[in-house]
């Protein structure tokens, strides 16, 4: 490790350049600070390969191959594609190098610095379980404490110089404004253990399916992105780009989401899975959430569409009946569903409409059952279904 700090020492007298960023730390109520912080990853690994060919580096790798644990920590981090060789290099000797480096805060060695990354990959190193975490910024949307929407999945605050401590130049990959502005505060956050051998979520699925629940609970302009930061065993792991229909912000007001809209919309995330198995509702799903990004005529051609893949041929009257007990609220949406159906726009209440028809079908989890209650009601055959209508 020696040897390669004065390798790199060497590289900036010969004039390598060492990039740095400025990180902001956010106070509130006070001003903001900044922090001159080198982007040593970079640097150290446009070197890799030079540092890999030193005899040091090659004594390094003979000691690890026989360490079962290294190897497997390896595997967990590099994937199955690179040589055992190359995952061990990358992950145990170049990550431990860049670790201590971010700790001294460049290439001055300093035996705590080293002390301390090195115990940190010893801990995990030797661990029986991987902890896996992938965080992504949120737009569109405030909570005032953190809300769980499922097991190891989160939306809470962001908390000062999270992501700047993995990756200094974090600020140019966030959202404008993001960690200033009340709607721009929050981080959708997913954990999950990984045992011997077994591969790291999709993040940016399950992140997507979050996004579009709470989008649904709450009618929330929210986006998630633009990427998703990945830390293995609080070590740098990747960073990935969100989903294309979860990164896209549509337009709308912010919203604050509580705990109450909050167990909402995890309801709905647990249900989403009910798609898979009904081609009618995942059309349903992905025209609405397609036309939070459209205008006319476009918004109202996919509006139109989402609900007749929901509710079928006679969609007007089943949504109205599903929607609405108050006779004249009733006959309001009624009137803007049939003006829609026979070609006309969207209003603001058919827009919304299918967004609460689906909250609706998926509290409910048998679309088809549904459907055929709304018909028995609309016949005067049985008595409309009772729907827990929370949005």
């Amino acid at each position: 490790m020696l040897g390669a700090f004065a390798f790199l020492l060497r590289e900036l007298d010969e004039g390598g350049d060492l990039p740095a960023a400025f990180v902001e730390h956010e106070h509130r109520g006070g001003p903001a600070l900044y922090e001159y912080r080198p982007l040593v990853r970079p640097f150290v690994e446009e070197r890799a390969e030079r540092l890999r060919g030193r005899d040091d580096a090659t004594l390094a790798l003979e000691e690890l191959c026989r360490e079962p644990a290294a190897g497997i920590f390896a595997r967990a981090h590099a994937g199955a594609r690179p040589s055992e060789d190359e995952a061990l290099f990358r992950t145990v000797l170049l990550g431990l190098l860049v670790s201590t480096a971010e700790a001294c805060g460049g290439f001055d060695w300093d035996d705590a610095a080293f002390d301390r990354a090195y115990a940190e990959l010893e801990r995990s190193l030797f661990g029986e379980r991987r902890a896996y975490v992938a965080v992504a910024p949120l737009v569109g949307l405030s909570a005032g404490t953190q809300v769980r929407l499922a097991p190891g999945l989160r939306v809470r605050a962001v908390a000062d110089g999270e992501l700047a401590r993995h990756w200094p130049e974090a600020s140019s990959m966030l959202p404008p404004g993001f960690g200033h502005e009340a709607d721009r505060y929050c981080v959708l956050e997913l954990r999950a253990g990984l045992g011997p051998g077994e591969d790291p979520p999709d993040a940016p699925a399950e992140l997507a399916d979050a996004v579009s629940a709470v989008r649904l609970a709450t009618a929330a302009p929210l986006a998630a992105g633009p990427v998703l930061f990945e830390t293995l065993d609080g070590r740098p792991f990747g960073i990935r780009p969100v989903l294309p229909i979860a990164a896209t912000q549509p337009p709308g007001e912010p919203t604050r989401l509580d705990v109450f809209r909050g167990g909402l919309a995890g309801e709905l995330l647990a249900r989403l899975a009910c798609a898979d198995a009904d081609t009618p509702l995942a059309e349903a799903l992905d025209r609405w959430e397609l036309s939070l990004f459209q205008h006319d005529p476009f918004r109202s051609e996919q509006v139109r569409s989402s609900l007749a893949a929901l509710l079928g041929d006679t969609w007007p009257l089943r949504a109205t009946v599903l929607l609405e007990d108050d006779p004249q609220a009733r006959r309001a949406l009624h009137d803007d569903l049939s003006s829609l159906a026979a070609g006309g726009a969207a209003s603001p209440a058919a827009v919304d409409a299918v967004r609460r028809a689906l909250v609706e079908v998926l509290r409910r989890a048998d679309r088809r059952s549904l459907v055929h209650e709304l018909d028995g009601a609309l016949l005067g055959l049985a008595e409309r279904p009772r729907v827990r209508l929370a949005v």
